[in-house]
Formats: C-alpha cells, structure tokens, sequence
C-alpha cells in the first residue's frame, strides 16, 4: 500500500505546516533505566518509559553514533506503549565513549548490535516487541529483525538506509553536492585536493588520528555536514548540537567506522532479505527530498517488500523532527498499538 502526502494521527491525508511539538506526545520520564553489560569491556545504556504494560517497542537512533534524546519517547502513545530506548556502543550514555582517547571500536560492528538488542530484549523479559528505526536505525532494524523475526511484532522505517556502495558514495563522495555546493566546500575544506576522490578514507585517516588538533576539526566538519543537510528547512539548534565537540568525535567516528565497513553487509543484503519479515507488519516513511538517503532506496524497499505500507512524505527531508515526518510516524505508531 502507497500512500503521498502528509498524514494526521488518524492516518488522514492532510497538507500545511505544523511544529513538531504540536504532532508529539507529551514529554515523560522513565520509570526504570540501566546499563546492560554485553562483553567486550562495553556497558549499553537503556531506559524505559510509558506503561509497563503496554506493547513493547525499541527505538533504534540513528547515525550510527548519534545517541537518543529525550524527544524520541514522544512518538509512541505513553498509555498504550512500553517504551525502549538505548544507546548503541559507544555513544550517548553508554560507556566507554568513542570520544575517549582509550576507547577502540574493534567490538563496534552492526552484528555486535544486533547481539545486543536481543539480550536487551531477553533481559526486560520481553517476549516480542515492535522496533521502529530511522537512517541508520532502519538498516540495524532489518538486519536485527532479518536475524530475529520470531523476535519482532511490527517494524517502522524512516528514511530507508541500507549502506550499499551507491548510497554512501551519493553522500559523501560528491552527489549530494549538487545541492549543497557551499556546504559540500566546507565538508571537503580539510581534505588535501589529492585524497578528495576517497573522501571516507580520508575522513577515517584523520579520525583515528590521536592527535585531538586533527581528530577534533575533521569530527565538527563531518557531523555539521550531515546536521546541514538532513532537513528540507535550516536547523541551527540540530547543527550547534552536532557540532558540540565530544559528541561530534563519537558521532564521526562510529559512523566512518561503520561506512568505510559498509555496515558489514553484502551488497543488496538487506533488500534481498525482506523475504523473512513477510508476516510482519510493517510501515516505511520517507521524505520526499532527504539528501542524506535519498528515496530511491525506500522505493528499491518497498519494490521489494510491497506488503509493508510505503508513506511519502512530500514536504520533508530526511530529519525526523520534520513536522510531516512525525506526523507520519505518530500515525504509524497510533495504528499499530492495537
């Protein structure tokens, strides 16, 4: 099922601009918190919030690298949902943090998390739980729920993002510039002009640098691109918070780390693996104009996977605080809680 436009709670076909706040549940609190100790030296931080009774949902951020914030509660219904949130190795509240000198990332890899959401999952004594997933978040919510289907009850994607070569070369080896020319100057300003036909190796070179006057500038270059260019409208807020130095250094550095490795996929990989998620509700939302994942690859996904509902969103990009990316995923959410 396609849907284009824009959607209100009630899955109605709606236009018009609206502030995120007003499409979003209410800001809460959890009630239970930890750090889950997964081995390798690595202690992930995880919450719970809404009804402990509800139906169980994890929320899988983005970057990988960028942590979750206390906004991303506030897609589910908190009377309904049983709310999961957790910081992937190496960022957020989990230690150690990439942003220290001493922290390595050779326990830092897509099938590392994987593991770890399903001890999570066994450790809250969760039988099944929805997993809802956007950018990155979508790509380690196919690949956890291609590995565990038994494990999931519905799947919700934004911004469809698999880590195949044509993606990454898209963003970061020069396609995207032709949107973003000024932008794009800044990205590549600390590259030598020699070493800009491999702009993610040459990012990685700097990034695992020990020298903070290297790793610290290539970090802010790399994070500010992303956070100038995921939206359809400016965002000073996001980008003043990307930048910020220590998030920036663990941000940048999960997320070549995990770019130079194309995700540990095959090529196609994920695409080619939606035959296993076939009995599992499902919905895809993805903006019209995101840059960072364009939509050709939620369509090569929804191609492939024509059970699952494919939304486009036609005013936004690929940022979830879009207001008509919200308001798709409230829906999504609303309609799927039972």
């Amino acid at each position: 099922m396609t849907f284009t436009g824009n959607l209100n709670v009630r899955g109605e076909i709606v236009s018009g601009p609206t502030r995120v706040d007003d499409v979003l549940y209410p800001d809460i609190e959890p009630y239970d918190s930890g750090m889950l100790l997964v081995g390798d030296g690595q202690r992930v931080y995880w919450e719970q919030s809404g009804n402990p009774d509800g139906k169980p949902v994890v929320f899988l951020h983005g970057g990988p690298g960028s942590g979750t914030s206390a906004w991303h509660r506030r897609f589910f219904d908190p009377e309904r949902y049983r709310i999961v949130l957790l910081d992937q190795r190496g960022c957020g509240k989990s230690t150690p943090h990439v942003s220290d000198p001493d922290a390595d990332l050779r326990h830092n890899t897509t099938w590392y998390l994987v593991a770890d959401l399903e001890l999570l999952r066994k450790n809250l004594g969760i039988d099944r739980w929805m997993v809802f997933g956007g950018s990155w978040g979508s790509a380690l919510a196919l690949a956890y729920a291609q590995a565990h289907s038994s494990s999931v009850s519905e799947i919700v994607l934004r911004g469809v993002f698999t880590l195949q070569r044509h993606e990454l070369e898209w963003f970061y080896e020069g396609g995207a510039a032709a949107l973003f020319p000024d932008k794009w100057e800044e990205f590549i300003a600390p590259i030598p002009v020699l070493e800009r036909s491999r702009m993610i190796e040459a990012y990685h070179r700097r990034l695992t640098d020990p020298d903070p006057s290297v790793h610290v500038p290539a970090a802010v270059a790399w994070s500010r691109w992303e956070a100038e260019t995921i939206s359809l409208l400016p965002d000073e807020e996001r980008v003043a918070e990307a930048v910020e130095p220590d998030h920036a250094v663990a941000f940048a550095r999960i997320e070549n780390h995990y770019f130079l490795n194309r995700g540990w996929f095959g090529d196609h990989q994920l695409i080619a693996g939606v035959a296993s998620l076939r009995g599992i509700p499902a919905v895809i939302v993805q903006g019209r104009y995101d840059v960072c994942t364009p939509m050709m690859t939620a369509w090569e996904l929804h191609r492939a996977w024509p059970e699952a509902e494919f939304v486009v969103v036609d005013d936004a990009g690929h940022a979830a605080s879009e207001p008509g990316i919200a308001r798709a995923l409230r829906a999504a959410t609303d309609r799927l809680a039972g």
